[in-house]
């Protein structure tokens, strides 16, 4: 899929149908066919593959051809199978237009057409519509940071105040929960080594650039933005393994409740079990066994010390 926009009064604007790519500032290609990369292919710009976007040499993800430059970004999205996962996204940067290619969805790129005049460097050229959309993403990422935050608020608040009293169905899903999130604040954290990545690499290339003076100071305050989420991320990382720590330790506090139950139980059972198996022996001489009140006395021998060992235990406070 081809979406292309046109910087018009101060706004993105989708390009009037029949006008061509040329006269496009953005143009955004979604999982693009060979047709659709071979269009932009025609303007003089090589749209790379996903399997060359894979790549993890920091030369195949910022590097320059001409007078065009080819900055990756990692970023959390959702896939066209509905799946949410961290895919490569590459910004191809020309003096004349903004080239995005990506095979899923970051939710930036859906909402940044309709924001793009709001953002701080506006849209009225390329480099602009490049650092807002950079921001649209660092804004992004830092809600998904303050999502987690309020989940993992919430899940280690219910396991505190239940404690081991909890349904262990209860500690299994907040364990699932807590782990999600950890996952997910590993893809921002990816996304924001990326990105910032790729702001020193646009900051070193743009000298020659017009309007990079008059950009400098939005361009220092994302590279500030992306330092403090990183802080924050990693914050927030140490959260998730309390809550870990904290869910595990109640589910522990539940494994040694029913151990030790079990464990008493047995204990009641033990002196009842000797008695029986002493008269379960087969010797000649067993006097008791011959007398009428012998089973009795064996009853009452086996109910004796099971109540004698609950007193025992329950003065011991092991019940």
């Amino acid at each position: 899929m081809i979406r292309a926009f046109a910087s018009v009064n101060g706004r993105l604007a989708p390009l009037a149908e029949g006008l061509s790519l040329n006269t496009a500032d953005w143009i955004d290609l979604w999982s693009p066919t060979a047709a659709e990369a071979e269009a932009v292919a025609a303007m003089g710009i090589e749209i790379p593959t996903l399997a060359e976007m894979e790549e993890i040499e920091i030369s195949n993800r910022l590097y320059r051809e001409g007078d065009t430059d080819y900055m990756t970004a990692v970023l959390p999205g959702e896939r066209p199978d509905g799946v949410h996962a961290a895919m490569p996204v590459t910004f191809v940067l020309s003096s004349h237009h903004l080239i995005t290619v990506r095979h899923h969805t970051p939710r930036p790129f859906v909402t940044f057409p309709d924001r793009a005049d709001r953002s701080t460097a506006g849209c009225h050229s390329v480099d602009r519509i490049f650092l807002g959309l950079i921001e649209e993403i660092i804004a992004r990422l830092a809600d998904i940071l303050e999502g987690s935050g309020r989940v993992l608020d919430q899940t280690t608040l219910k396991v505190f105040d239940a404690g081991a009293d909890s349904a262990s169905d209860d500690l299994q899903h907040a364990l699932s929960k807590v782990g999600r999130e950890a996952e997910m604040m590993a893809r921002v954290r990816l996304g924001l080594l990326t990105i910032e990545r790729l702001l020193a690499f646009f900051n070193a290339r743009a000298e020659g650039r017009l309007e990079k003076g008059k950009l400098r100071a939005v361009l220092r305050a994302q590279q500030r933005d992306v330092q403090a989420l990183e802080v924050h991320a990693d914050f927030l990382s140490s959260r998730v393994s309390l809550s870990v720590d904290t869910t595990l330790g109640m589910i522990n506090l539940q494994q040694n409740k029913t151990v030790r139950v079990l464990s008493v139980i047995s204990a009641l059972f033990l002196p009842p079990t000797l008695i029986a198996s002493i008269y379960g022996m087969n010797f000649q001489v067993m006097p008791e066994l011959a007398q009428p009140w012998g089973y009795t006395m064996a009853l009452v021998m086996m109910v004796a010390s099971a109540a004698g060992t609950y007193l025992i235990l329950r003065r011991k406070n092991l019940l």
